[in-house]
């Protein structure tokens, strides 16, 4: 009898935050279950330090509920058939995420408006999904290059999704372009974008906010994860980077690496 070869996967995660040499405070957050394999980073928005608080439910609300259900589904906003059921996991700890922070919105004067954008990994075996609202993002880093696995919920991305044929430098000046078309708990019931990816060992996955990457390109961040390609040291230098760019924002950098035993 041939035995039976056990592989371990694990996931190892670490994130960096910063408020910048601009911003009073820091609205980012991040969340890491390593049990869970389940990391998130939000961005949040509004006034009164209320986005820090719309931030900070979120990962919190997000880390909760695929804790407490990822081993006994419910699915209160219903059951998309054409997605598995980690998509289906991911997108309704989402919405329950949205629906606590527009209810908070919703009933105090102190936190109306507030949002924010967010950014969740689950990897299951060999695969990777991600849900996200807002332009907050996923790069995954696989043999020295780094894709952009999200796409933005912002004004310029509509635009040039309506025509491809707008120069992007145009969009990149725009006063508009940073503008959010969708944000986690403005509305009582937001679109959660899920997909799904199979990784191979020694693939980084890079979760920023628009902090480091509206000031990065993608070839410099892949230029960093071949150069630092350690968890901890990768996400400092992203962050310090974003920073010595000019960043006027908050700096975010989660990053994990998929590795096989």
């Amino acid at each position: 009898m041939t035995p039976a070869v056990q592989t371990t996967r694990m996931l190892r995660a670490f994130g960096v935050t910063d408020r910048g040499r601009i911003r009073p405070t820091n609205e980012d957050c991040f969340g890491i279950d390593p049990g869970l394999r389940l990391c998130v980073v939000a961005d949040g928005m509004g006034g009164h330090n209320a986005g820090e608080v719309a931030s900070r439910m979120a990962v919190d609300a997000v880390l909760a509920h695929v804790s407490a259900h990822a081993a006994r589904p419910e699915w209160p906003f219903g059951y998309e058939e054409d997605a598995s059921p980690n998509a289906n996991l991911l997108r309704t700890a989402v919405l329950v995420a949205n629906n606590q922070i527009y209810d908070a919105a919703s009933t105090s004067s102190e936190y109306g408006g507030m949002g924010t954008t967010i950014v969740v990994v689950l990897v299951d075996r060999d695969v990777m999904t991600v849900a996200h609202v807002g332009d907050s993002r996923l790069y995954a880093l696989t043999d020295g290059q780094a894709e952009q696995l999200t796409g933005d919920d912002s004004w310029a991305a509509v635009m040039l999704a309506r025509d491809p044929s707008i120069d992007p430098a145009v969009l990149r000046t725009h006063p508009m372009r940073n503008a959010l078309t969708s944000v986690v708990g403005s509305r009582a019931l937001v679109d959660v974008h899920v997909a799904e990816r199979t990784l191979r060992h020694g693939d980084l996955l890079l979760m920023t906010t628009d902090g480091v990457h509206g000031v990065l390109a993608a070839d410099v961040l892949a230029s960093a994860g071949r150069e630092t390609p350690e968890p901890e040291a990768l996400a400092a230098r992203l962050v310090q980077a974003a920073m010595e760019n000019g960043s006027r924002d908050n700096c975010t950098a989660l990053v994990a690496r998929y590795e096989l035993d």
